[in-house]
């Protein structure tokens, strides 16, 4: 089993078994690969968090997530899921709003509710909205050989993505980040599609606030270390 330890070093200094045991159950454990979208908007809310953590190498070419043990975990046999002790979390965003909530603060998790809400909306849209919008691009122009492509495929998520980029971009020239002048969680899954949307080979139209606010996230060291790589 391939896996790496991430975040904060341990803090335990006492020697029983007993604190060990503790230790060892309070660790948190990501199973996932970082080839996944899902996996590395989780990654990087743990890097904000500075949470120690465990991350193993799970599904895509790493396999596992048909295995009977991990079924018990995740019975959709998808990653990202999380082990926090004896709990067990999956589906992303869910997974994002439970680690904000036990260990995140304001300003990232807000503790004004309707700065909250507003943030969680823009989680919200990013899933139903803008990831469904460049998902077929991607797929397209990414994973698939250029003379299989369809180009009625491409047109269609072009049409729906610059929909989308409109509504964020109209939406980010009022604030710095999607939920005010500080980054919330609700900015970590948009980025994440971003970060996708502009290394695409394609011609972009002009969005001046979301290339700004794109700006201002890659400058993040969880974005850096976890969502900025190459998509080929």
């Amino acid at each position: 089993m391939v896996s790496e330890f991430c975040g904060r070093s341990s803090r335990l200094t006492g020697t029983s078994l007993e604190a060990k045991k503790a230790h060892e159950m309070s660790k948190l454990r990501v199973w996932g690969h970082p080839k996944s979208i899902n996996v590395t908007k989780v990654l990087w809310a743990l890097d904000e968090l500075g949470v120690e953590y465990e991350r193993i190498d799970a599904g895509g070419p790493y396999g596992k997530v048909k295995e009977a043990d991990y079924l018990t975990l995740n019975p959709n046999g998808l990653i990202p899921t999380l082990e926090d002790g004896r709990t067990v979390i999956w589906e992303s965003n869910a997974i994002l709003r439970y680690l904000a909530g036990k260990y995140g603060a304001a300003p990232f998790w807000p503790s004004d509710l309707g700065i909250r809400g507003r943030s969680d909306s823009w989680i919200e849209w990013n899933s139903s909205t803008f990831w469904p919008a460049l998902q077929p691009l991607q797929v397209q122009l990414v994973r698939t050989p250029g003379e299989r492509r369809d180009p009625g495929i491409v047109l269609a998520a072009r049409q729906r993505l610059e929909t989308s980029l409109r509504i964020l971009d109209r939406e980010l020239a009022k604030s710095a980040f999607v939920a005010g002048d500080d980054l919330t969680l609700g900015d970590l899954p948009l980025a994440t599609v971003a970060q996708r949307w502009f290394n695409l080979p394609i011609e972009r139209p002009s969005a001046s606030s979301v290339e700004a606010w794109y700006r201002r996230v890659k400058e993040r060291a969880g974005f850096k270390r976890w969502v900025d790589q190459p998509l080929f």
